[in-house]
C-alpha cells in the first residue's frame, strides 16, 4: 500500500529528452512500493544524476570507483513511523524533507515508516541500452527505479548468476513488464 508515501522525483534534467518518461517512471515506483506487506508512510526520494554526480556518489557512500547503474539508500525504515531513526542523521538525508504522521485507525495495521533515497544514472541505462542485445532504454531506467525502490523496501538479491533467478528479480522484471504496459492506474 503505497497512499502514505511521498514520492519525490528529482534531477529529471539528467533524463534529457527521455524527461517526459517522469509519470512512468513514478508509477514504476508506485508499483514497487504496493508489493509492501501492509501500509506505509513517509517519503521515498527519486533522484536521477549525471554521470560524474553517480560516480562521486557510489565512491563516497559505496567505496567504489565509476559509474553506477542505480544506488538505493533505505534511510530509516521501522514499523512506528514516530520512532527517529538511528541510521542516518538528519543533515545526512540529503534532499529528504521529512514530515511523518503516526498510523491511526481502529484494528488496521501500524504503517511501517520508510524513508528512502533511491539515485539512478540515465548514462548507465544509455550504456545498457547500447550493448547488443540490450534492453530498451525506456525500460532500462523503469528497472532502476523498480530495483533501487525494492532495495529500499528491504529485498535483496545474491551477487553474480544468481542474481537472475532471485525472487527479487523475479518480482522486478514482472513490476516492469506492468510498468511498461502503461495500462496500470497509478
Amino acid at each position: 500500500m503505497t497512499g502514505g508515501v511521498d514520492l519525490q522525483l528529482g534531477g529529471l534534467e539528467a533524463l534529457g529528452e527521455r524527461s517526459g518518461l517522469a509519470p512512468r517512471l513514478r508509477c514504476a515506483a508506485r508499483l514497487a512500493l504496493g508489493t509492501a506487506d501492509g501500509p506505509l508512510e513517509g517519503e521515498l526520494s527519486l533522484t536521477f544524476l549525471e554521470a560524474s554526480d553517480m560516480e562521486a556518489l557510489n565512491r563516497r557512500w559505496l567505496g567504489r570507483d565509476g559509474i553506477t547503474d542505480v544506488i538505493a539508500f533505505d534511510l530509516g525504515g521501522g514499523p512506528d513511523p514516530a520512532t527517529p531513526s538511528d541510521r542516518a542523521a538528519p543533515s545526512e538525508r540529503g534532499p529528504l524533507q521529512l514530515e511523518l504522521k503516526r498510523a491511526s485507525g481502529g484494528d488496521r495495521a501500524p504503517a511501517r515508516r520508510l524513508v528512502g533515497d533511491v539515485y539512478v544514472c540515465p548514462e548507465a541505462a544509455r550504456r545498457a541500452a547500447a550493448e547488443p542485445g540490450g534492453p530498451d532504454m525506456d525500460q532500462e531506467l523503469v528497472r532502476l527505479v523498480v530495483h533501487g525502490t525494492l532495495h529500499v523496501l528491504g529485498h535483496d538479491h545474491p551477487e553474480g548468476e544468481g542474481r537472475w533467478e532471485s525472487p527479487m528479480y523475479r518480482m522486478q522484471e514482472s513490476l516492469v513488464e506492468r510498468a511498461m504496459a502503461g495500462d496500470v492506474p497509478c
